[in-house]
């Protein structure tokens, strides 16, 4: 993967692009906060973001920025390969993941240079130090930045097991090996399509 730091165009690019299209969603961010400050007083009672611990760039940790979907405590306890507490997650935060809205406020965490708008997703941190030692290939995917989408997001969206992950990091390896400006693009158009769909998970 050596042309992946060689080209050093494509990759200041990406991160004006990053910049500039972070900065320009900061203005929906606000009204969307503010919606939710009202809504969540009457369908999802609670704090309005979720912070949890993920793995970034070269494997280390930083703090992610979500809208809390969740009823309480969205505190992960569950093991890496449990399944998801669906019955936990409230009907307005069912509409915020279908919409992907929930994933906005991670605009905060590309303009602080943890995330991109598109790469693999970040994992929790606690689950992906076990992937490292169980999923073949999964430290490669953090060679470059996580993305709020990406290739694996828009083809399986949230993953939950080992085989999943599995699926995941093979995707998300494609999509390193194979960078260019048109799979950006391609990216970008289909995940347009799933907020518009409603097809978010």
């Amino acid at each position: 993967m050596k042309y992946l730091y060689g080209n050093k165009l494509f990759w200041f690019n990406k991160r004006m692009f990053d910049i500039s299209v972070s900065l320009l969603l900061i203005p929906i961010l606000i009204i969307i906060g503010i919606m939710l400050l009202v809504l969540n007083q009457f369908f999802n009672s609670g704090e309005l973001f979720f912070t949890q611990e993920r793995m970034g760039k070269n494997c280390k940790v930083f703090v992610a920025f979500k809208f809390r979907t969740m009823s309480f405590s969205e505190k992960i306890t569950r093991k890496y390969d449990d399944p998801i507490e669906v019955n936990r997650i409230t009907p307005l935060g069912r509409i915020l993941r279908k919409m992907r809205i929930d994933e906005l406020p991670q605009i905060l965490n590309v303009l602080k240079g943890d995330m991109s708008l598109i790469g693999p997703r970040p994992d929790y941190y606690i689950h992906a130090l076990e992937y490292l030692k169980l999923v073949e290939g999964y430290r490669e995917r953090y060679v470059i930045r996580p993305g709020i989408t990406g290739l694996s997001q828009i083809r399986l969206g949230y993953v939950e097991n080992l085989e999943t992950t599995s699926q995941k990091t093979s995707i998300d390896n494609y999509y390193i090996k194979n960078l260019s400006y048109f799979t950006e693009f391609k990216i970008i158009i289909n995940t347009i399509f799933i907020i518009m769909r409603g097809l978010g998970k």
